[in-house]
């Protein structure tokens, strides 16, 4: 198992892919490129970020590919509220809730490394 693996944020993105796919699967045919795609498309974004940061080395890299990941989630909770707009869904408050747990992780990490990266 690679370190990032045992990460709670890794994890927590994982599972939040899965729960996009699954959302996904029921919008309407013609959002196959276009919604569906992207917000998949953010959502993988989170956890491969995570783990390449963790795979770089260098404490700095992993904090600035933590901050890239945190950026897709911020794009994935736009279309998310996006899709409740658009009515293809009303299911949405866990995912959100979901999404914010991921988030505040990864400012959790993000500061952690920052501080220990200082000392």
């Amino acid at each position: 198992m690679r370190c990032h693996q045992k990460l709670e944020v890794w994890q927590g993105a994982m599972q939040l892919v899965t729960d996009i796919y699954r959302l996904t699967a029921d919008f309407p045919d013609n959002e196959r490129f276009g919604l569906i795609s992207q917000m998949r498309r953010a959502a993988v974004s989170v956890p491969s970020n995570i783990a390449e940061g963790a795979a770089r080395g260098s404490t700095a890299d992993f904090i600035r590919f933590l901050y890239i990941a945190r950026g897709s989630l911020s794009e994935l909770e736009t279309q998310v509220l996006l899709t409740a707009q658009l009515n293809f869904t009303d299911d949405i408050y866990q995912i959100l809730e979901d999404i914010n747990k991921v988030f505040t992780r990864l400012g959790g990490l993000i500061r952690h490394l920052k501080s220990k990266n200082n000392r």
